[in-house]
């Protein structure tokens, strides 16, 4: 039976053995801990939101108190592309090796209407959403959306990112989604309320 004490409650000892400034965690939570503070995204942009991604690395919205200040050259030192932009018939192949160049784990962010859904290029030149190309973590709307929702976005994959399993479910989890995102219909086949 576990020693009740005035004050504390019941006690198990365990945080009695411990010494003081000890944080007991699981090895998830630290791991995702470590990977949402220290996201370097890929400079990737595209069209007219890469603007606004740039303002986010400015002075005045300052991303760098993220832990993002660095927005990387290389695909081989991120681990967060933001897909900010239309993406073309042609440059989808490299938006593809990019992103296979990236090391894991890796999340992507579909920044803009153009990039989430092909916006109003409704046409055989644009990709009809980047999710035809590479898996999606995170959509951001808007034409061209405010610095303030792309740093609401970061803020929502930093909590996909701290809840993150480990291990080779993971692994698997993210093979389906992407052979998912990879067979899923092209929305301009799709039939919707409004097409006949």
């Amino acid at each position: 039976m576990a020693p009740w004490r005035i004050g504390m409650g019941l006690t198990m000892g365990l945080e009695e053995q411990l010494p003081a400034g000890i944080a007991l965690t699981t090895v998830e939570n630290l791991a995702g801990y470590m990977r949402k503070n220290s996201l370097w995204p890929v400079t990737f942009g595209l069209a007219c939101c890469a603007i606004e991604m740039m303002a986010v690395g400015g002075g005045r919205y300052d991303l760098a108190r993220f832990g993002m200040e660095v927005f990387r050259p290389s695909p081989r030192q991120a681990d967060l592309m933001i897909v900010a932009g239309r993406v073309s018939q042609k440059m989808a192949p490299v938006v593809r090796q990019i992103y296979d160049q990236m090391p894991g784990p890796k999340w992507v962010l579909a920044m803009g209407a153009c990039a989430s859904s092909g916006g109003m290029f409704n046409n055989y030149a644009i990709v009809q959403g980047v999710d035809h190309v590479v898996p999606v973590d995170i959509y951001l709307p808007g034409c061209p959306p405010r610095p303030e929702m792309l740093m609401d976005a970061i803020l929502k994959l930093h909590e996909q990112i701290s809840n993150t399993k480990l291990g080779a479910n993971r692994e698997e989890i993210i093979r389906e989604v992407e052979a998912a995102a990879l067979a899923s219909k092209p929305t301009f086949q799709i039939q919707g309320l409004l097409k006949s």
